[in-house]
This record gives C-alpha cells, sequence and structure tokens, in this order.
C-alpha cells in the first residue's frame, strides 16, 4: 500500500491530500529513509512523521488491503515515540502554498469546463 493511502486509512492523518502535501514536504521517513507519496509501506517498517508540531515515531504492524473499520486504526500501528518539535511556519506556509498551486495547475489542465 502507497504511504499517502496508508497514512489515511491508519487515521494518522484523515485526508489523502492532506498526508500527501506532509509526505512531500519531506517530512516523513521510512526505515530512516526520507520517504515519497508512492513508497510502499510493509510490516515491520518504522515510519517517523513531523505532522504540526509533533514528531512521531511508529512501527507498522499491518497493512490492511483497503478500508478498514475506524475501530480497527488503531491495530495497524504502534507508537514508539512522540515529542513536540518547533516549527518554522514561514517554511510550512510555504510548502503548503507550492502543493496548493500543483493542485490548481493540475485542476486547470485535467479537468473539463462545463
Amino acid at each position: 500500500m502507497r504511504l499517502d493511502k496508508f497514512l489515511k486509512v491508519s487515521r494518522i492523518i484523515k485526508r489523502r491530500p492532506v498526508a500527501k502535501i506532509v509526505i512531500d514536504g519531506g517530512k516523513a521517513k521510512l526505515n530512516g529513509r526520507v520517504a515519497k507519496s508512492g513508497s510502499e509501506v510493509k510490516v515491520g517498517n518504522i515510519l517517523e512523521l513531523e505532522y504540526y508540531d509533533k514528531y512521531f515515531k511508529f512501527e507498522i504492524l499491518e497493512v490492511p488491503n483497503g478500508a478498514i473499520p475506524k475501530e480497527r486504526a488503531k491495530d495497524l500501528i504502534r507508537i514508539i515515540e512522540t515529542k513536540g518539535i518547533k516549527i518554522d511556519f514561514e517554511t510550512e506556509e510555504e510548502i503548503f502554498e507550492k502543493k496548493l498551486e500543483e493542485i490548481r495547475a493540475y485542476n486547470r489542465d485535467h479537468i473539463k469546463k462545463v
């Protein structure tokens, strides 16, 4: 399963486009390496994630084949570590704005006008 989809299915991040922005901003690592949205997630992987003002480190215990009930989401991961971090909001805003512009450009180019 792709990392961005896993973050949504596991409910670590509730929306896949937000997960993609976080990952593409260099805020996610799989087994110590900076990950991409399409990185394959496997059982036993260690996922590190900076999200807002928090740092999380998870072990992936299960990778489902698709959507799962909300009650089972917590069974997919084990939290290893969590802590607060200091954020440079200007940099974070630049990353978000860049991704937002990419989404708008894609929509302009690929969505038919009615």
